[in-house]
Parts: C-alpha cells; structure tokens; sequence
C-alpha cells in the first residue's frame, strides 16, 4: 500500500497572512493523522514564510506517525533538524523569490555538502530523503552520496496534464513526463532506494501515479488543504487515501493512453 504524506505548510501559509495563531498547522496534523495520513510533512524555510520553530517543536512531541522535515541545505537548518530528530529529512532546494519549490534539488552540482549533511543526519538517526527530478543522474547522485530514499518531483507532469496558463494539455507533453516519472521510479528502485513522488498531485491525477507499481509514499499539500476548505480537513485526506488505494487495485497501465486523463 502507497502511504500518504500530508504536507500542512499551506495551513501555516493562511495563519501568516493575517499574522495571527489560527488556523494551527498543529491541529491540522492531527486532523490529517485522524483522515488516514501515514506521514506528516512540513517545510521549516530560512524565511520562515510559514512554518516556524515552535510549529516544528510541537510537531516534533504531537505527530503520531512518520515526521517529514523538508529542508534546504542552510547550516541553521540542519542544526535545527539535528536537534529536532525527525524522523525524515527530505532536502530540497529553497529559492525567496519562489511561490513553492521550483524542481527538484542538483544533487549532482551540490554532491559534496549534500552527502556531508546526509552522513550528519544518518548519524543522528534520520533518514534521508533527496526531492530530485526524476533524472537518472541524479538518483545515482543521491544514492551515491548516502540518501536511503527519493521523491521524485511530479510537479511537470501535473503542469502537463493542467498546463497553468489554462491552455489545452499536450498528450505529447504529457506522455513525455509520464515516461521520465515512470522511467526515474525504475531506476530508483533498481540502485536500491525506497522511492516516493510529490508536488502538483491532486484529485484529478493521481490516478496516473498511484496506478504505477513501485512507490511507497505520496506526499500531497495545496490540493487535500484546498478540499479541506469545503469537507473538513479530516475528510479531504480520507478522499485522497481511497482515491489511491482505489487506483492500486487497477492493472498497471502499459502506456499513457490506457489511462483515462
């Protein structure tokens, strides 16, 4: 069965657009844990935009299942996650200008600070987890430099299969990304890694993804915070959690066309 990772940062994201204390990301992790969500994800930026330290020392004590820390490379970060002992990290690049994370992280450009803090948070017990493209390079990378897992990132495949300027999907784009996800899963699972996929998977597409054999978990934010709105939050995790579980009993699709966009 495909796990499903919760990512609660878009909670935190409308508590700091009126700089108030609700609504707290902390109750919406037990509200996701209550839905079904095996992980609970959350990203502790440089800026602190939206999750900030005392959420992440709260989730720490409060989270009942598996503890994701998305986080950069920064020093402060990584002393904070040293002392926090999540249960994963997951690396991933950090750009200020950006609405969310833009891509995958350049294990291969940034080889030797990356396996430096990897072998710093196996050490500390925490496993590593490299958010990356699905490029061969660099999940050989990431295996190489000590990472025990990868996510892929999704996030072309979904902008091909809804393209964000509101113009007709391209069955050529959108089989050209399916292949790279399809083809990066492969190889993750063949150096060895538990591989894991996030960023744009939503009610619409998931399908695709949970139909592939290979992935352990889902990490899922804006889209389940987003349905949550209007059905509760506990409720919009529990749908997502059906949705995939009800796309891993369907035959694992040959080509892109044998599944319904």
């Amino acid at each position: 069965m495909i796990g499903l990772g919760v990512n609660i940062d878009h909670v935190a994201t409308i508590r700091q657009a009126r700089r108030t204390v609700e609504p707290d990301p902390v109750w919406a992790a037990a509200a996701a844990e209550l839905g079904g969500a095996s992980c609970i994800t959350f990203h502790l930026r440089k800026d602190r935009r939206h999750i900030n330290d005392r959420d992440a020392g709260l989730l720490r004590r409060t989270v009942r299942g598996k503890l994701n820390m998305e986080m950069s490379l920064d020093e402060e970060i990584v002393r904070i996650a040293l002392e926090l002992r999540p249960t994963q990290a997951t690396l991933v690049p950090e750009n200020r200008q950006e609405i969310t994370t833009e891509g995958g992280l350049d294990v291969v450009s940034q080889f030797e600070r990356f396996s430096e803090v990897t072998r710093r948070l196996n050490d500390a017990g925490i496993m590593v987890s490299a958010f990356i493209d699905p490029v061969e390079s660099q999940i050989i990378a990431s295996r190489n430099a000590g990472a025990q897992c990868v996510e892929l990132h999704t996030g072309t495949l979904a902008n091909a299969i809804l393209p964000p300027d509101g113009s007709k999907a391209s069955q050529e784009a959108v089989a050209g990304a399916f292949a790279d996800v399809r083809n990066g899963l492969a190889v993750g699972l063949d150096q060895g890694l538990i591989v894991h996929a996030g960023h744009g998977i939503t009610y619409q597409n998931v399908h695709i993804l949970a139909a592939l054999r290979g992935f352990t978990e889902f990490n899922i934010g804006h889209t389940i915070i987003a349905r949550g709105i209007f059905t509760g939050l506990r409720e919009a995790v529990a749908e997502m959690k059906r949705l995939i579980d009800r796309s891993q009993s369907a035959p694992e699709p040959l080509e892109l066309e044998r599944i319904a966009l």
